[in-house]
């Protein structure tokens, strides 16, 4: 299986590099192979603070199993329901706080075979909204 290489010059490199949203790539393994620096902003870390690293740095280790087994079906199977659909999960920041994220999901396929060669991830902070949801859902409650 071909590694997922991220691309470093031309204007695709200059989108993902300057995004205003954090993209996050990792290979087959679950480990991270590309940070931008919106990712830094978002979660603290640099990219050379994160790259070669696993995605256990930023999701809450109370989720580290059901992330990791997630992850490896997906790896396994090809295929992710999360596809085309924007998920809502904790993260967790550098500084140990926990905050809601939003973001999408795509399988990459680096020799087009029909298993993944890793996954991109695009993130942005969303605590805001999902407090005000939450208020929202407390306030229909009658509570």
């Amino acid at each position: 299986m071909s590694a997922v290489v991220p691309p470093t010059d031309g204007v695709l490199a200059q989108l993902l590099r300057d995004l205003a949203d954090a993209v996050i790539v990792c290979d087959r393994d679950g480990t991270i192979v590309f940070w931008n620096d919106a990712a830094t902003t978002l979660f603290g870390w640099t990219a050379s603070e994160a790259v070669g690293r696993t995605l256990e740095l930023i999701v809450p280790e109370r989720l580290w199993q059901r992330h990791s087994s997630g992850y490896a079906r997906v790896m396994e199977s090809g295929h992710t329901e999360y596809g085309g659909r924007l998920l809502e999960v904790p993260a967790m920041h550098r500084d140990g706080r926990t905050f809601s994220i939003a973001f999408t999901v795509s399988l990459l396929h680096a020799d087009g075979g029909p298993l993944p060669s890793g996954i991109a991830a695009v993130l942005r902070d969303d605590t805001a909204g999902f407090e005000a949801r939450r208020a929202l859902r407390k306030a229909q409650a009658g509570g």
